[in-house]
């Protein structure tokens, strides 16, 4: 198979916006607010291209310490935003989320990377960036619809446990989804990433299979996590009501 990638010119690239200025047309038609959406997509194409020369900058360093560092970056950042529904609180529940994605995204990024994959040397950032970065969003929006859920199931009146496990289960209910829908409904990234380079689909598919299992598993713990350790707020959080 042939393992060029055709580059996308930057004029047929922006073809790509048709779709989505239809859809903000039909929000401004329908007096639905704008800005949100122009602000996302204006920080999804500022964010892609400056981290497209940060990869490049990462893959031609030989530092285990900068690799680090990044991966930290990454995961304080998404334990910030994964509290983002959760204004009030969000402080206070800061170490309860930072602890769940590092319980449940790092040991399972090693795992992938120096077990199953046998990454050398242990830091190199062409395998490890990218599988940390699925790792870490997956696990920052399993402890985002969590704490969501928690919080309004505390707010409702009912007890820890079953807000809880309701918490539990709504986080689950996307990844659940994701495992019954691939290969059927969708083409994830990674796989289709690797077919369009030109690796062989059984292949690319054996990849697919790591990678399902670590978001699963590193999301699911990741929640587990925040639930347990985000206890003490809400039995503060009722004490005070």
């Amino acid at each position: 198979m042939s393992t060029t990638v055709e580059i996308i010119p930057l004029e047929r690239l922006a073809l790509v916006l048709l779709p989505v200025l239809v859809v903000m047309v039909i929000q401004q038609r329908w007096a639905l607010p704008l800005r949100p959406t122009m602000h996302g997509i204006a920080r999804m194409l500022a964010q892609l291209l400056l981290v497209g020369y940060v990869l490049v900058f990462l893959f031609e360093s030989d530092s285990p310490l900068v690799v680090c560092l990044v991966l930290m970056l990454m995961i304080f950042v998404a334990s910030w935003i994964a509290l983002r529904p959760l204004e009030q609180d969000r402080r206070g529940l800061y170490l309860a989320a930072l602890g769940a994605i590092l319980v449940g995204g790092v040991p399972t990024l090693a795992l992938a990377t120096q077990v199953v994959i046998e990454v050398t040397p242990w830091y190199e950032p062409r395998y490890l960036i990218p599988l940390a970065g699925m790792i870490f969003a997956n696990s920052m929006n399993s402890v985002s619809i969590a704490a969501e859920r928690y919080s309004a199931e505390i707010g409702h009146g009912n007890d820890e446990p079953t807000a809880r496990r309701t918490a539990f289960h709504a986080a689950l209910i996307p990844l659940v989804n994701s495992l019954m829908a691939v290969g059927l409904v969708s083409l994830p990234g990674m796989m289709t990433g690797q077919v369009l380079a030109g690796v062989s689909p059984l292949i690319a598919a054996r990849y697919q299979i790591m990678v399902m299992c670590i978001l699963f598993g590193a999301a699911g713990l990741s929640a587990a996590c925040y639930l347990y350790w985000s206890r003490h707020g809400a039995r503060q959080r009722r004490s005070d009501a």
